[in-house]
């Protein structure tokens, strides 16, 4: 048989065809993002006639940043989407920095339902993601910036000339962080004095660290020991330099000093964790702006509260919409509509407790504060025997719970929970005045997680803290030393666990993802959970024997750990792909997966959102 051989003609047409081809890809991306991004219309102010209220106040809400994809503390642009609509819906507009001052000063009516909107840090990604979805909504927006990073060259903050931009589309007014983001007196968990870290310092070795550290204007510069370095006129003309330097740039850079501040970080009832440095504080702000948010884990400020001591929330990434709507109900006590979702999928269940959104394929619980949300499959009492299961995407700190056998009152019930990595079962039979626990075990362990010791991970921020200070030693000198330091360092050999060392086992951050495909088979007396596909338990012996419903439960857990000091009391149940069988029944009787033409269309969004990622990266 003769060789076929591609020929050099058609190798050159399909190089052609394909270079073609990925032009007119990258055109029409470019085209799409162009259009999503550029504003087509102005800001439209609120009209008189709309200020109708002295007495609710506003609410404010702060972002840290706004990312496509979103990250651990970045908020996607996806998901600020959901917030801004879900606000739009409730009938918040924006007020301005000049509403706030009239409102406090004068006592100037406000719109029935008040938001003023902040975006922090000043980050570039915002300005571009956030710009599109404010309009769409006719949100305008505060964007802060630390005086520092329009001097510093870091692509990832905004220039003077952007911060003039954002102006001139009318969505935007400027605030100021402050100078820095610097941090002072840091140790890390071992004890260890790193003295002072600024940002990009900050941001390498804070893993190792907890939160035994100051913000640049909260104390006195401190030794090890806490000792002040000191003295109180040497502290005053740190923190006025500070301050002098801040006027300054903002002159020089856009020609004006923004007149809204936010103090970092205080939320301490003063403007410093010392009495003196509050002092201080005080009188710069009061001396150089009209209005600082002071605090942050209240969203309501009303007349009575000062114009430097404003409050904020300041939700996180992993926030789905009705968690900000929970919070702000909380805070305000306001009739609350909740986002409900596809209204379709939503049939199948009841909810007792707390918020329900139905997003495709995920059924989203949110929690009442610092309580539970419970909801109840309908039409599931008849059945002794069920198979039911689920991913569960909520965060690790916080409980997710699945209820079998159950009665109306949840006396009588059969419970799978998984509360902070951890896989409980309990039953209750309707004389039990307690709940009995048949099982537990960490998921740490059910995977065969090998920790480190703490002698380990003692040396590992040992190094990365050296490696750090090498990167920005100031001199050769310097880091001829703390190279020396270094390589002795890393001829030491901790003691492992499986030498008998202590295990070091890390606090489970707020913010800290979960995810676990989780199936549970109960069948006459005998309950069977599988994880990750994995068998858990066989056949574990139950009493209650009568049949009940399906329940599923979100629940706050307790305050988490949170490195930067987040407080948050509600928490966020995810439960996707939920599917029951019932009776051992073929059939699902209740399956939330997607089928068809849904799943088709969320693969094709997958797809896109990978490809705009690749050009976004690469480009």
């Amino acid at each position: 048989m003769q060789k076929y051989e591609f020929s050099p003609k058609k190798k050159d047409r399909m190089k052609a065809f394909r270079s073609v081809l990925e032009a007119i890809i990258l055109i029409s991306l470019l085209a799409l993002i162009l259009k999503a991004l550029l504003p087509s219309r102005p800001y439209s102010p609120i009209k008189d006639e709309d200020r109708v209220q002295t007495e609710n106040g506003f609410i404010a809400i702060s972002y840290f940043g706004v990312d496509r994809m979103g990250t651990q503390s970045l908020i996607s642009a996806s998901r600020l989407d959901e917030h801004l609509k879900a606000l739009s819906s409730q009938g918040y507009v924006t007020v301005t920095q000049q509403d706030i001052l009239d409102y406090l000063e004068n006592k100037k009516a406000l719109p029935q339902k008040a938001l003023f909107l902040i975006f922090e840090d000043g980050r570039r990604d915002t300005g571009i993601f956030a710009q599109k979805i404010m309009e769409n909504y006719n949100f305008k927006a505060t964007m802060m910036t630390y005086a520092q990073n329009l001097e510093l060259n870091d692509s990832k903050f905004l220039r003077a000339d952007d911060l003039k931009d954002l102006e001139k589309s009318s969505f935007w007014e400027l605030g100021s962080n402050g100078y820095r983001l610097s941090y002072i007196n840091v140790f890390d968990r071992y004890g260890n004095f790193l003295d002072q870290l600024d940002t990009y310092e900050f941001s390498r070795v804070s893993k190792y660290l907890d939160r035994n550290y100051n913000h640049y204007l909260m104390d006195y510069i401190r030794d090890e020991n806490g000792v002040p370095k000191e003295i109180k006129y040497q502290m005053q003309e740190r923190i006025a330099l500070d301050y002098s330097k801040l006027k300054q740039t903002y002159l020089e850079k856009i020609k004006k000093v923004p007149v809204m501040y936010a103090l970092m970080h205080s939320n301490t009832g003063k403007f410093g964790t010392n009495d003196a440095v509050s002092a201080e504080n005080e009188k710069w702000i009061k001396e150089i702006f009209k209005l600082n948010f002071n605090r942050e884990g209240v969203c309501l400020n009303t007349y009575e509260t000062s114009p430097y001591d404003l409050t904020r929330i300041q939700p996180q990434a992993y926030w789905y919409p009705n968690h900000l709507l929970m919070r702000i109900w909380n805070d305000t006590k306001e009739d609350m509509n909740f986002v409900s979702g596809d209204s379709e999928r939503g049939e199948a269940w009841e909810t007792v407790l707390g918020a329900a959104e139905f997003r495709g394929n995920e059924i989203v619980l949110t929690s009442l504060p610092a309580d539970h949300g419970l909801m109840r499959l309908k039409d599931s009492g008849n059945y002794s025997d069920i198979t039911f299961s689920a991913e569960l995407k909520g965060n690790k700190a916080g409980i997710q719970s699945v209820y079998l056998r159950a009665d109306e009152d949840l006396n009588n019930y059969i419970c799978v929970r998984l509360a902070d990595n951890v896989i409980h079962v309990y039953e209750k039979g309707k004389d039990d005045k307690e709940k009995t626990e048949l099982y537990s075990i960490n998921l740490d362990e059910f995977d065969g997680t090998v920790y480190q010791s703490v002698e380990e991970n003692k040396l590992e921020a040992e190094i990365a803290e050296i490696k750090t200070a090498i990167k920005y030693a100031p001199d050769k000198e310097t880091a001829a030393k703390l190279l020396a330091e270094l390589n002795e360092k890393m001829k030491q050999k901790p003691k492992s666990t499986s030498e008998g060392a202590d295990e070091y086992n890390p606090e489970t951050e707020l913010s800290e993802p979960g995810d676990r495909k989780i199936e549970i088979k109960l069948s006459g007396e005998n309950l069977s959970i599988w994880i990750d596909g994995k068998p858990l338990v066989e056949a574990l012996k139950v009493k209650n024997a009568d049949k009940g419903s399906v329940y599923i439960e979100s629940a706050f857990g307790g305050y988490a750990y949170s490195q930067r000091n987040i407080v948050d009391n509600v928490y966020d149940g995810v439960f996707k792909d939920v599917v029951v069988y019932a009776n051992g029944g073929e059939n699902p009787f209740y399956d939330n997966r997607l089928h068809g033409f849904d799943k088709i269309k969320d693969s094709a969004k997958n797809i896109w959102d990978m490809i705009i990622n690749f050009f976004i990266e690469y480009l």
